[in-house]
Order: C-alpha cells, then structure tokens, then sequence
C-alpha cells in the first residue's frame, strides 16, 4: 500500500493526501467522509480498507493516524442534504469540500473511486481503500467518526439500536421503522418504501 503510495512521489510532489467516505448505504445518518496526509516514511502496521478490520482494531488505528498525519479532517454531509442533492452528489459534495480546503497542505490527492471536478493533481483510484496508504487511512477515520456519531445517535433514539447496525438497513432496524416510523436522522429518499 505504501509503494503504491510512493509511486507517486517526484521533486513537485512530496506530501500525497487521500480522501474516502463511509455510510453511502445506510438508512439513516451522515455520510462522512476523510481526508488525511500520512508520511510514509513512518508507516502505522495493519492499515487496510477499513470494512476488513475490526472494530477494536480500527478504534486502535483512528488515534495513531490522528497522532502521525501532516493534517487530517473529517466532514460530516447530513441528512438533509442526502435527500436534496442525493447520495453521490452529497458524496462529492464532501470530498470536494476537503480537497478544495486543505488543496495548500498536500502535492498530490489520491480519491477512492469519485472523480472530482476542478482538482487538478489527483488520481481516482478504483478500490483504492485497497490499494492506496493514504486512503485506507481516510477510511478508518471516516468510519470511525461515522460509527461515533451513530452511537451518540443511539442514546438519542434508542428505539432503533442504532450503536447495534450503525444506520444500515438490517431487518432489525428495518422492523424498528415500520414499528416507530422514522426519526429526524433518517433519510426520506433511502426509507420511502419501508414507512
């Protein structure tokens, strides 16, 4: 991950940043999404695509790449915005917020998947969170921030057990919304056709 990483290195391009989301497929909740610049001369041992790793392990990992990142950031899109603008768009919304904020702080942006508009030195790299250090980075940090706020969500609406599925449409949380209907954090586009 780190060679690939590497590859990308030349006399203009020292610091790689990587951005990735977590929660496109959830029923309720924000889509998060992360960016950060890691050195990789100084790599964190078990970095992987953040779905691959336990939650123990990736809680673990969130707070060593906090400690050893150039920068990092996580933006949160709502709800709300889902259902304007919907997923992919609110998606990019995200990533282009991060790219375009921190575009001082890193040479070169490698993005999982999502091509963005108006950034010029980056890569969209498919399965990225596999491929790319920096990205599976951005992966455990916008899961881990996603997985929090569901939780602190848990407490405000425990009639879902939202720390249990995290938002996603499991047959508990859908039986849970045809039985209580739904909440402010739920998206109205993704839950039309249970309620």
């Amino acid at each position: 991950m780190v060679d690939f990483d590497k590859s990308y290195l030349n006399d203009n391009i020292k610091i790689i940043a990587g951005i990735d989301e977590a929660g496109r497929g959830p029923l309720a909740g924000p889509v998060s999404v992360a960016i950060v610049a890691m050195p990789l001369n100084n790599v964190i041992e078990g970095v992987n695509d953040s779905k691959k790793l336990t939650e123990k392990k990736r809680d673990k990992l969130y707070d060593e790449i906090k400690q050893k990142a150039y920068f990092y950031h996580v933006e949160l899109v709502d709800e709300k915005t889902i259902d304007d603008i919907n997923i992919l768009a609110a998606t990019k919304k995200g990533m282009n917020f991060c790219a375009k904020t921190f575009a001082d702080r890193y040479d070169f942006l490698l993005v999982d998947a999502v091509k963005l508009d108006g950034i010029e030195n980056m890569d969209n790299i498919i399965k990225g969170d596999a491929k790319s250090y920096n990205i599976a980075c951005a992966s455990i940090l916008a899961k881990v921030t996603r997985d929090r706020y569901m939780l602190e969500m848990d407490k405000k609406y425990p009639q879902y057990n939202f720390a249990k599925h995290k938002g996603y449409g499991t047959k508990e949380h859908i039986e849970n919304l045809k039985k209580y209907g739904k909440c402010e954090i739920h998206r109205d586009s993704f839950i039309s056709h249970f309620v």
